[in-house]
């Protein structure tokens, strides 16, 4: 099992979304020191929780504050942008740190459907076409495959040109979108935290589907996941109860923030023996670092993935980089 993360910028305590957007930089240093493969980081908009709506942009940093770790987008939601845009965005990112940087696309908004409008996003409909231009333009920058004289983009380059294009991936939340993945030759990812559903159906449905392409020769199949780990299983737990305050309050129709535990743990009483909160707390994974790392790895297995990726959470910045610690650490010692 090869283990990545995944951060979202959380806005945790009292900090701002500009003080979350900094954190990210820290966890990314730490995710490097302790030997995580990845760190993606998302696109989310009109969000108050999360920090970040480009992460290009904190790639890009990142660039620069790591030396080994892979970065990429986990992902860009293509239909908010230009494809083109997107291409030179990334090739770009590929020229500051060759071979480490991942495209990882989404099909989504990021965001709900009125800030869509404003983004004047033109809906998911549009992602086979978007990924089709997209994919083109890396493949001609990058001297895989020009785009030929009869091609409707003849003439019309992704700068900046260079010998090497970003990994790609498809995020995926159902199998008809693995699908999609398998059969356009890359990468896929499972979010099961946001499909709330194990991913080994459409791992299974990906490999089938897989097609090599000039993108990628071989399937690669990663799940998507939030973890927390502390010193105690009952650490945890408690600790824990801001991010499930928050998801219950979600999914309930509202975006309350929670500020610290002891609000997060009156809501979550407030929600006894709701199914909601039955839900998170059934699928939530917050325990000591063996019993998570334990979990994981059973995850991978059951759904045949070649990678986990650990949503980094916490109820501050050193918690979230603490655990992202402990369980590395686990691994290290199992591998």
């Amino acid at each position: 099992m090869i283990l990545s993360a995944l951060d979202l910028s959380p806005v945790t305590g009292d900090a701002t979304q500009a003080e979350a957007v900094r954190q990210t930089i820290e966890v990314a240093r730490a995710a490097e020191r302790v030997g995580y493969h990845r760190l993606w980081l998302a696109e989310h908009h009109n969000i108050a929780a999360l920090g970040s709506p480009a992460p290009e942009i904190l790639i890009a940093a990142l660039t620069q504050a790591t030396s080994t770790i892979r970065l990429g987008s986990g992902g860009v939601m293509l239909v908010n942008h230009s494809p083109l845009k997107v291409a030179e965005v990334f090739m770009e990112l590929e020229a500051l740190a060759p071979g480490r940087i991942d495209l990882g696309l989404g099909r989504a908004l990021g965001t709900d459907a009125r800030t869509g409008g404003a983004l004047r996003s033109v809906g998911s409909e549009a992602f086979p076409q978007y990924f089709h231009l997209l994919t083109s333009w890396l493949l001609d920058a990058s001297g895989k495959a020009p785009i030929g004289d009869e091609h409707p983009l003849h003439g019309i380059h992704a700068s900046p040109a260079g010998p090497s294009h970003p990994q790609v991936f498809v995020l995926c939340t159902s199998e008809e979108s693995a699908i999609f993945a398998g059969q356009m030759g890359v990468g896929m990812v499972f979010a099961e935290f946001i499909a709330r559903a194990e991913g080994g159906a459409a791992v299974a449905a990906y490999r089938k589907a897989f097609q090599p392409s000039a993108l990628s020769a071989e399937p690669w199949a990663g799940i998507a996941l939030i973890a927390y780990a502390a010193e105690t299983s009952e650490q945890a737990w408690a600790e824990d109860a801001l991010r499930r305050a928050a998801t219950v309050s979600m999914l309930s129709g509202r975006r309350r923030r929670f500020t610290d535990l002891a609000s997060a743990e009156t809501f979550l009483a407030e929600h006894a023996g709701t199914p909601v909160r039955a839900l998170v707390e059934g699928q939530a994974l917050a325990a000591d670092a063996a019993t998570v790392h334990g979990r994981l790895a059973d995850k991978a297995h059951r759904a045949d993935a070649d990678e986990v990726f650990v949503l980094a959470t916490g109820p501050s910045l050193d918690a979230r980089i603490r655990s992202l610690e402990l369980i590395a650490q686990v691994h290290r010692s199992a591998a």
